[in-house]
């Protein structure tokens, strides 16, 4: 039932998000008494793009938590950029003569309602759907070591339905009878997850989970789970052959690593010249403070390995030595400038010129050190796999996951790299953008 109910739910947002847009742009249109256009596209495609913006942060997943805080800002922050796209292609791609070009309040009005309504009217049904839909578990099915990894993982990151573990250890006999009870709806499975192990089902029992699955109730490997719902890869399923076992997208889809470059180059050449003052100011104010050279370089390694000089405003004092390779919350070696800058990310701006230069992406995995990656390699299985892809200013792992403050913190992030690789595609990095921004006026992270 999971499944129908996922789909039941998108369509329902979907259509109330439409309707909405179509009917607050009608209504504010009149009201401000500019002409109706004779078209309708003219609300349909500000439906569109809403639609399209809030599928990029989640806002129609059944998991979502619609009454979080950090939903609500990234639901308003979908909701400016969509309103930013509909005002450029009104005023600036569409010919002059277009109703809608009378008045820059019928849109932006428009967007300042529907923001806080669609928002209001989703947590309103995720709080009612909290309430109908009881007690869902979700069956985890495996060894007890597992198990307890399992549980540990589902804290860290967040997932609050409750887990019914079966054993394996003695047969598959508990599965069987657990099995029943969803089929006959005495437990209320969210999901089945099933460790992968070398150790097969009974011939039975994949009949009885596909039975189940086109009931609504899906069958998941462990690693598939953590890619549908945490959107990571697990580094245990990793190995030295994995590559060539599942392929990513990034070797099979070069076209688009071709168009994502020429965008690189494009928005970086405009966010140098638009953040060239913003750069004078900070240099100006790292010459005031104490002097020293304004520009901090640092060997980092890029795509399939190529060392490169990553360029940052100085936010360090200049002795700092061979010391702490992370910089730490407090950290003493970071001036009162620099503080200023990595709280709003201005210390990275120079890295446009890397990404001009085709050393960078706007959006990639991190680009680490020399030293460390050396250190990395050593101890992380497989981490190699990351320099598939030109490094970037803000990545997945950037957007998911702290600042890392060692190698436990690494392999974190390496898990969002190696998701973000696999599923490199257009529509990942707009939701990281959306991020990123998210990220940004919220202050997270380090």
């Amino acid at each position: 039932m999971v499944i129908k109910a996922y789909h039941k739910n998108l369509l329902f947002l979907v259509a109330c998000d439409v309707a909405s847009t179509v009917v607050l742009f009608g209504v504010v249109t009149y009201l401000r008494g500019v002409s109706t256009p004779a078209y309708l596209w003219a609300y349909t495609v500000p439906a569109l793009v809403f639609v399209m913006a809030l599928y990029l942060i989640d806002g129609y997943g059944l998991r979502s938590d619609m009454l979080s805080l950090d939903y609500a800002s990234g639901h308003l922050i979908a909701t400016f950029f969509s309103c930013l796209t509909i005002l450029l292609l009104t005023f600036v791609f569409i010919p002059i003569g277009f109703e809608l070009q009378e008045s820059r309040a019928v849109i932006l009005i428009s967007f300042a309602l529907l923001g806080p309504l669609t928002l209001e009217y989703r947590r309103a049904i995720y709080s009612r759907r909290a309430i109908s839909v009881g007690a869902r578990v979700i069956v985890f099915v495996g060894a007890k070591p597992d198990f307890d990894e399992f549980k540990v993982e589902c804290e860290r990151m967040g997932t609050r339905t409750p887990l019914l573990h079966v054993d394996t250890a003695d047969g598959y006999n508990a599965f069987e009878g657990v099995l029943d009870s969803i089929a006959e709806s005495k437990v209320r499975a969210e999901a089945i997850v099933v460790k992968e192990s070398g150790r097969e089902f009974p011939p039975e029992l994949p009949l009885r989970l596909v039975q189940l699955y086109f009931d609504g109730t899906p069958t998941y490997t462990l690693e598939f789970f953590n890619q549908v719902y945490w959107r990571k890869i697990p580094l245990y399923r990793i190995n030295p052959v994995w590559l060539f076992q599942e392929g990513f997208k990034v070797a099979r889809e070069p076209v688009f690593e071709r168009i994502k470059g020429m965008l690189d180059v494009v928005l970086s050449t405009v966010g140098l010249l638009l953040s060239s003052p913003v750069i004078a100011l900070a240099a100006l104010a790292i010459k005031l403070e104490g002097g020293g050279p304004v520009f901090f370089a640092q060997t980092r390694i890029g795509k399939h390995r190529v060392p490169f000089r990553l360029l940052k405003l100085r936010t360090m004092k200049e002795a700092v030595g061979a010391g702490d390779p992370y910089t730490r919350q407090g950290d003493a070696r970071i001036t009162r400038v620099g503080r200023w800058l990595r709280a709003g990310r201005l210390d990275e701006l120079p890295q446009l010129w890397n990404v001009l230069c085709g050393q960078m992406s706007l959006i990639g995995p991190r680009a680490e050190w020399d030293r460390l990656v050396a250190e990395y390699e050593r101890k992380i299985p497989c981490y190699h796999f990351r320099h598939l892809v030109k490094p970037g200013i803000t990545g997945w792992a950037q957007v998911n996951y702290r600042y890392g403050l060692d190698l436990q913190d690494t392999l974190r992030k390496l898990e969002y790299d190696l998701y973000y690789i696999r599923n490199f595609s257009f529509m990942l990095d707009a939701s990281i953008v959306l991020k990123t921004i998210h990220v940004m006026l919220l202050q997270k992270g380090h």
